[in-house]
């Protein structure tokens, strides 16, 4: 064989290699079978929930209430309300609440039931914290006291001053002393106390700005 026939054949062999390896170059995996050609969905933003305010709590929202009391012997029936409207009890505003009680007593031997003394005390506060009470109240008369038993009944009005500009409610702390008679025509006289709270909401309460 010649020089130049062999140098013919060499070369082509090397063509033919080299178109090969351009060949085997194009013929990668196409784009759907490689991890990075793959279309990720795009992660959809997490949905963040904050809990709602809860609404103040507030026993005189319909203007009054009635509680029912249990103190021993005696039950007694109170009512309850304010001539201030709702959305004036104010921070600042002067919060009357006025109540009305009546009781029985069990078992009814004729004996009387008096109310010796009520005292409110009213605590200011917020969903974080308690303020400082307000100084107590207290409607008190001469032993043995106000005939309270049906159809006598006891009636007074307590006032809330003013309360810290953070607090957003005030609970209201009731304690009712009575003195009922042992028997009809008895000068002993067995003592007995009940207990209430309301809350009730301060309208505007909350506005830390004003509290300087």
């Amino acid at each position: 064989m010649g020089l130049a026939t062999r140098r013919g054949r060499l070369i082509g062999v090397a063509t033919l290699l080299a178109t090969g390896a351009i060949a085997l170059a194009g013929c990668g995996a196409p784009p759907w079978a490689q991890g990075g050609g793959q279309q990720t969905a795009a992660a959809s933003p997490t949905a963040t929930t904050s809990a709602a305010p809860q609404p103040v709590r507030n026993d005189l929202s319909s203007g009054s209430t009635q509680r029912p009391l249990t103190a021993g012997a005696v039950s007694a029936t109170v009512d309850y309300w304010s001539t201030l409207s709702m959305d004036r009890w104010t921070p600042t505003a002067l919060k009357p609440v006025s109540l009305s009680m009546v009781t029985t007593v069990s078992p009814d031997d004729g004996q009387k039931v008096y109310l010796q003394r009520a005292t409110m005390t009213a605590v200011p506060g917020n969903a974080s914290q308690s303020f400082s009470p307000l100084a107590a109240q207290s409607d008190q008369t001469d032993a043995p006291g106000y005939l309270v038993l049906a159809p006598y009944s006891y009636s007074q009005t307590f006032n809330v001053g003013e309360v810290p500009a953070e607090a957003t409610f005030v609970t209201l702390q009731f304690t009712f002393e009575f003195l009922v008679q042992t028997t009809p025509t008895s000068n002993e006289f067995a003592k007995q106390t009940a207990s209430d709270t309301l809350t009730v909401a301060i309208a505007g309460g909350g506005d830390t700005d004003s509290a300087g």
